[in-house]
């Protein structure tokens, strides 16, 4: 089938190439082949929408207990060429995955379908009829360079396209970004099957740097902060295994912290103040395992550090950031101990970090995201990131390494066919 846009045509919009030169740290031209492969058998007039992945930077496992996380949107993304119906259907074809449609009226919790593309669509669609903005048809043909199941959120980046396109299609663009990071979590979580908390959705959703208090985690606050380490560049290594069937890992972590919180009559860590939890620490020893009070330490001194983190970045105190990733990292790693899962001898992410860390041109690393398997993040210089690619991509594969670079932009629209 021929495509409705060329690669060519684009290269000479001057709106698609100023929005592809915001949002993506790549030569161009690659840029416009892969949305002009996405125009292939469309028709009628086509629209461009981009979201994005996610990486944390610091506050591991903090905001499940209503802590502080500083984390970024990714030029990483989903990308998609839409057209809208005036039928009540809509149809999702992602390269590499079968196509599927919804009708717009279905909204019937199937637990058949969790953990499915389909389950997420219903999801968003259920949560803009509950807030009372409006749904319609369109088909997307869709394309990710995500990769899935190794904490960079792409199925937050997922529902978010789906968001923003129905925000751009039918509700003049109106939603803001927090709407849109409540409207995926609902989707994530109640017709996906997936108990997860905001950070992901909320990170991708606001775009750039976000320092976000999860106090009031029903409605988080999300401060922009300024990227201004331009010199460094950010690398996110998939060092192996799979977060699909680690969920009960996950949620011991929360349990365990959860547990040490109700000592106090608290339900989350937030709400205890650290110097009380080590004036009876010989008490609690006797009451819980070593493990949850450990990793209640990890939660009290990593919320100090994403603060000092923050105060960094504001600063432009780059010396500072990197040793507070360093020892967020050392602190996941020792205290709350999810490098690797119970009874794993892989353990690909303690051999990735062990790498990492001896590698002369790293200035920083630690586990990324949920942890046990998946990846691992890396600061590296500029100046020494094509050396420093080489070497990964030797050990763990070329399609395994990504040099990363903030994106500035939440989900957003790119293109709309004259």
């Amino acid at each position: 089938m021929a495509r409705a846009l060329t690669k060519e045509s684009l290269l000479k919009n001057d709106t698609f190439l100023a929005s592809a030169t915001k949002l993506y740290d790549s030569d161009v031209e690659a840029v416009a082949e892969r949305y002009s492969s996405l125009t292939e058998g469309l028709n009628g007039k086509i629209r461009f929408f981009s979201a994005s992945g996610r990486a944390e930077l610091i506050g591991n496992h903090t905001d499940h207990n209503h802590g502080f996380v500083i984390a970024s949107a990714i030029d990483m993304d989903v990308a998609a060429a839409v057209v809208a119906t005036d039928d009540d259907f809509i149809t999702v074809q992602s390269a590499g995955y079968p196509a599927f449609t919804v009708k717009l009226d279905d909204d019937k919790i199937d637990e058949s379908k969790f953990g499915t593309s389909e389950a997420l669509l219903k999801g968003v669609l259920k949560g803009f009829t509950d807030r009372k903005r409006k749904i319609g048809g369109f088909i997307a043909r869709m394309q990710s360079n995500i990769f899935k199941g190794a904490g960079v959120s792409s199925s937050a980046a997922f529902e978010l396209i789906l968001c923003e396109i129905l925000n751009v299609l039918y509700n003049d663009g109106e939603m803001d970004f927090k709407e849109k990071a409540i409207i995926s979590q609902f989707a994530e979580n109640v017709y996906f099957g997936k108990p997860s908390g905001l950070m992901d959705q909320l990170t991708a959703s606001h775009g750039g740097v976000s320092y976000m208090d999860f106090f009031d985690p029903s409605d988080p606050v999300a401060r922009s902060l300024d990227w201004r380490f331009d010199d460094l560049k950010l690398v996110i290594i998939n060092c192996g295994g799979d977060h699909c069937d680690l969920t009960d890992e996950y949620a011991a972590i929360r349990s365990e912290m959860n547990d040490v919180s109700a000592y106090f009559g608290k339900n989350v860590l937030r709400d205890v103040k650290k110097k009380e939890f080590f004036a009876v620490l010989p008490d609690l020893k006797n009451r819980y395992s070593g493990r949850a009070l450990l990793r209640a330490i990890h939660f009290f001194e990593e919320n100090e550090r994403v603060s000092a983190c923050y105060e960094a970045l504001v600063a432009d105190d780059e010396e500072k950031f990197l040793s507070l990733i360093t020892a967020s990292g050392k602190s996941s790693y020792e205290l709350l101990q999810n490098c690797y899962p119970k009874g794993d001898v892989a353990q690909p992410v303690a051999l990735a970090l062990a790498i990492t860390e001896r590698h002369p041109d790293t200035l920083a690393c630690r586990v990324h995201g949920g942890g046990f398997a998946g990846t691992i993040l890396s600061f590296v210089k500029k100046t020494k990131f094509s050396s420093y690619l080489s070497y990964m991509e030797s050990v763990f594969g070329k399609e395994n390494v990504f040099g990363v670079s903030v994106r500035n932009v939440g989900p957003c629209e790119l293109l709309t066919e004259k």
